[in-house]
C-alpha cells in the first residue's frame, strides 16, 4: 500500500482549483499544497461567492510571536487583518510564576481564560483594588486606564485578550517597569518618601513578561486597603451561566446586563454541532470579531450587490464581519 505523502509531507491527492461543473482548471505551477488543503473554499469558492470582498480571516498561527522568559505572546491587529478596524486581539500565555507586569492602556480589555489559572490585580483612579483568580471560562474586563497586572498560577495559563480599537498593540502600553527606568531615581524617592537605595535594581527598560515565583494563597495575597475595593467586579464566571440549548447547539451570552463593568464589549460562547448552521444573520450596530476554540468550520459573509465570499476556519483563527 502506497504512503498518502511523499517524502516531502506533500499528499499524493493534490487538490485542484476546479468545480464539480467543470469550471476552473489545474494549478500546475509552484504553490503551497498543504495551505490549499487547509482553505479548500478558498482554493475553490462556492458557485455562490461573487464579487471582490477583502480578507476576514487570519490565524494566530500566522501572527508574530513575542517570547519572553516568562511567557509568549501574539496578536492580530489590523496591522494583520485590515478589515478589524474596531476590535483587535492578543493571544498570550504566562509560565507558573510569569508575570504580564503592571500596565495600562487607553482601551478597555476583554479576556477570556482559555486554559490554566491566572492571578489578576487592578486599581482605579480611587485608589481602589481588586484581587481574583481566573480558570479556564471566567472573564475579565479592564476599563480603559486601569492599571492591572497578571500571574500564571501552579499550572500556567494561555488567555484571549480583545481591545476595542483594531489598531490597538499590546506591545505599546503604559508599563510601570518602562516608566521607572525613565524616570530619576530622585524624583521616584521623592514620590514614595523612600531612599534612592529603594530604586537600585529598577529595571533599564520595559519587562512585559518576565519570570517570578508562584504566588501564595489568594488569602495571604489580599492586603488591606484604606480606600476599599472597586466597586463593580472586574471578573465574570461565564461557564456558571445556564447555556441556551438548541437543536443545532449551545449559546451563552454575557453583556453589560450580566457583567455590567464590560460596557463596551459583549460576547457570546458558542457551539455549533457537526453539520449545523449559525442561522443567516447580521448586526445592525457593531462588528463581530470572532475566535474559534476548537473544530473547524466554514463561514460565508454576504454584502450588497451579491458579493459574497467563503472562508474556512479551525481552532486559533480569528474571523471579522463589519457590522450590518
Amino acid at each position: 500500500m502506497k504512503p498518502n505523502k511523499t517524502a516531502s509531507g506533500v499528499p499524493r491527492i493534490v487538490p485542484q482549483p476546479i468545480r464539480p461543473d467543470g469550471a476552473g482548471g489545474p494549478d500546475l505551477g509552484p504553490r503551497d499544497v498543504l495551505r490549499d488543503l487547509e482553505n479548500p473554499d478558498l482554493l475553490v469558492p462556492p458557485a455562490t461567492d461573487n464579487g471582490t470582498l477583502p480578507n476576514m480571516v487570519f490565524s494566530f498561527s500566522d501572527a508574530h510571536m513575542q517570547l519572553n522568559e516568562g511567557g509568549w505572546s501574539r496578536e492580530v491587529t489590523v496591522r494583520e487583518l485590515p478589515i478589524a478596524t474596531t476590535l483587535a486581539g492578543v493571544n498570550m500565555s504566562l509560565r507558573p510564576g510569569g508575570v504580564r507586569e503592571l500596565h495600562w492602556h487607553q482601551q478597555a480589555e476583554w479576556s477570556y481564560m482559555l486554559r490554566g489559572r491566572a492571578r489578576i490585580t487592578a486599581v482605579d483612579q480611587d485608589g481602589r483594588n481588586f484581587i481574583a483568580d481566573v480558570g479556564p471560562g471566567d472573564l475579565w474586563y479592564f476599563p480603559p486606564g486601569i492599571p492591572h497586572s497578571i500571574q500564571g498560577l501552579e499550572e500556567g495559563c494561555e488567555f484571549l485578550l480583545v481591545f476595542d480599537d483594531g489598531s490597538f498593540s499590546d506591545f505599546n502600553t503604559f508599563s510601570i517597569s518602562d516608566w521607572f527606568a525613565h524616570t530619576p531615581k530622585d524624583v521616584l524617592a521623592a514620590n514614595f518618601g523612600v531612599p534612592e537605595s529603594a530604586f537600585a535594581n529598577v529595571p533599564s527598560g520595559q519587562k512585559y513578561i518576565y519570570q517570578d515565583r508562584v504566588p501564595g494563597p489568594l488569602a495571604e495575597q489580599a492586603v488591606p486597603d484604606p480606600f476599599g475595593t472597586v466597586p463593580r467586579t472586574f471578573v465574570h464566571r461565564l461557564l456558571v451561566q445556564e447555556p441556551q440549548r438548541y437543536p443545532g447547539g449551545t449559546v451563552r451570552i454575557v453583556d453589560s446586563r450580566r457583567f455590567p463593568v464590560s460596557v463596551t464589549i459583549a460576547a457570546a460562547l458558542v457551539e455549533i454541532y457537526p453539520g449545523a448552521m449559525r442561522e443567516m444573520h447580521w448586526h445592525p450596530n457593531n462588528d463581530e470579531w470572532q475566535y474559534y476554540l476548537t473544530g473547524s468550520a466554514r463561514m460565508t459573509v454576504f454584502a450588497a450587490q451579491g458579493n459574497a465570499r467563503t472562508f474556512d476556519c479551525r481552532a486559533g483563527t480569528v474571523g471579522y464581519v463589519p457590522f450590518a
